[in-house]
């Protein structure tokens, strides 16, 4: 047997304080974030199978494929193909014309991640993962660039009437006077959203003299201040004031028709509309009468409601430029998005939480992904908490200590929950469906922050209430590898590494207790990896965490338990 390593008790350690940092990721920056420590949550990709339905850059496919995934690349597929075809799969890559409904999802028995290369998500029934517990993550940088170059392309084509000059010369007509174009510099550009895209759109609007005027109720008027952009007080007012009015929504529910007939009837009639964003956000059939009537002088469009579209009245308009949705269209942005799509997927199938998670709690803010390296160690106290509790109670209360209670802690909620749950319901469970699961059994889920640790910089206690009383486990993470330390269990504090296979027991404070476990331990075969101890009062009861290469059969358990002074022995699984 290996020498028996024995930790002293906890308060011998507490100089060893844990230190939040690093990375939190395991490989490329923008996959995701790791969710366990790799001693007890392997990465595996054997057998694991990816659907890549719309073209991709090599890179994307290539990077899978090194990563050991299978990935097949069926482009073209019909509706009813993909229905055929989707429940061979884990994992699904599209772009915008791959349809993802409620229907393929009930198809897909295996899939777990679903990864849109771009933005918008419109094309994925999101409610209907969600209830299947399948996750679901865009590449939201990865065109930004390209879509904000776009819209001042648009802007200035629009402005300059530059295709249709372009198109009345190559019919080799020499019209200058025909194509008399406005200035930009000078005007008011109006911006509804600033976010990524917008932002980069206000950036280069600046830089062509421009006078800046956004509307987004998520952004902090400060926040516009600093980019030198003014704040609008209303959409009204945006609509009123501007020259050009460009959009940078999401396509919802409420932003659906956003520009429509009473909000053109505000507009300038020199005023210009681009739209860039999503299709369906502009009522085509309000602005073809607009521009017709000449009540506004132009518009840029790149999207449409229904696309491809290839036989829309605007078309026939001279005061309109169109494209085909090629917003997103560049090299760069097109090996960005597949890419980007690629490394969150192989992050959700590897039990990660992808940084671009649409249906996930995701950290953001200061320390984020600090936060996420903490999700690992919420799993594991939560699947101890349980194995070490007889009759569980309906309510669990996760609480922060020190650092970790001033940083985004959803993930983290949901880390406990899942490792509570995992012995508890049969279906798989990963980040997604653990919320409803969690309701559907009743469980009540209080949190509490409290900002001082005088123990360690960041500590997250569990407890779970309302059964046999309470049961309560703490651990936090320690050194610059960040290694998870369970330090107190069922109210005795002690300092060991989780490890997959665990023995607990409580016993009295009496000498030789310590060696009659290894020693029957040892009769059966059993290797001892670590072991640390905490007691009450000298000589009164006293606990013991051991770390063993092999599960523990229940007979050993009770050959432990049959010598007095034994009062529990429990072996827990962690993996």
């Amino acid at each position: 047997m290996r020498v028996l390593r024995r930790l002293r008790h906890h308060r011998h350690h507490r100089r060893h304080r844990a230190r939040a940092g690093g990375s939190g990721l395991s490989r490329g920056a923008g996959q995701g974030r790791r969710c366990g420590p790799e001693s007890l949550l392997e990465e595996r990709s054997e057998g694991v199978k990816v659907l890549v339905t719309e073209k991709l850059a090599d890179v994307a496919v290539d990077f899978l494929r090194k990563e050991g995934f299978e990935v097949d690349t069926l482009y073209d597929l019909s509706p009813q193909e993909l229905l055929e075809r989707i429940g061979e799969y884990d994992g699904l890559i599209v772009r915008s014309a791959t349809k993802v409904t409620a229907e393929v999802i009930e198809r897909a028995g295996r899939l777990k991640a679903i990864g849109r290369a771009g933005i918008g998500v419109d094309n994925i029934d999101l409610e209907a993962a969600s209830r299947r517990g399948i996750l679901v993550a865009n590449a939201p940088e990865s065109n930004t660039v390209a879509a904000g170059e776009h819209t001042l392309g648009m802007m200035l084509a629009v402005a300059r009437r530059i295709p249709h000059a372009d198109a009345s010369l190559r019919e080799r007509q020499w019209r200058r006077s025909a194509f008399k174009g406005v200035e930009v510099a000078g005007k008011t550009l109006g911006l509804i959203g600033i976010g990524h895209v917008g932002s980069i759109v206000a950036r280069g609007a600046l830089g062509m003299r421009m006078r800046v005027l956004a509307y987004d109720p998520y952004v902090a008027a400060e926040r516009m201040r600093d980019m030198n952009v003014e704040p609008a007080e209303s959409l009204e007012q945006i609509y009123r004031e501007a020259d050009f009015i460009s959009l940078h929504v999401p396509k919802t529910p409420q932003t659906v028709g956003l520009v429509d007939e009473k909000a053109i009837s505000m507009m300038k009639p020199t005023a210009y509309i681009i739209n860039v964003a999503r299709g369906g956000i502009v009522d085509e059939k309000a602005l073809y009468r607009a521009l017709k009537e000449g009540r506004i002088a132009g518009a840029a469009i790149d999207v449409f409601e229904d696309e491809p579209a290839t036989d829309s009245p605007l078309f026939d308009l001279p005061n309109v430029v169109v494209t085909p949705h090629l917003g997103a269209s560049t090299v760069e942005a097109q090996d960005r998005a597949g890419v980007t799509a690629a490394e969150q997927v192989a992050a959700a199938l590897r039990g990660g939480v992808p940084v671009n998670a649409i249906n996930a709690p995701v950290p953001v803010g200061e320390g984020a992904e600090s936060v996420a390296q903490f999700a690992g160690l919420c799993e594991i106290l939560g699947r101890l908490l349980y194995q070490l509790t007889d009759r569980p109670g309906n309510i669990l209360k996760v609480e922060y200590r020190g650092e970790i209670a001033d940083r985004d802690t959803r993930l983290l909620d949901v880390a406990a929950q899942k490792g509570l749950l995992t012995n508890m319901v049969h279906e798989p469970l990963n980040y997604v469906n653990t919320p409803a699961l969690t309701r559907e059994r009743g469980l009540r889920v209080e949190t509490s922050r409290i900002p001082e640790s005088s123990d360690y910089t960041s500590l997250i206690t569990l407890r779970l209430e309302g059964g046999a009383g309470e049961s309560v486990v703490s651990g936090t993470l320690i050194g610059p590898k960040m290694e998870p330390r369970l330090v107190e269990i069922q109210g005795y504090t002690m300092d060991i590494i989780p490890e997959k296979h665990m023995l607990f027991i409580l016993n009295e404070d009496v000498p030789g207790m310590i060696g009659r476990v290894g020693t029957i331990l040892g009769n059966h075969g059993i290797n001892i990896g670590n072991m640390a101890v905490g007691r009450g009062a000298p000589g009164t009861r006293a606990a013991m965490a051991i770390t063993v290469d092999e599960p523990v059969p229940e007979a050993v358990l009770q050959e432990i338990l049959k010598i007095p002074g034994f009062r529990d022995a429990r072996f827990v699984t962690l993996s």
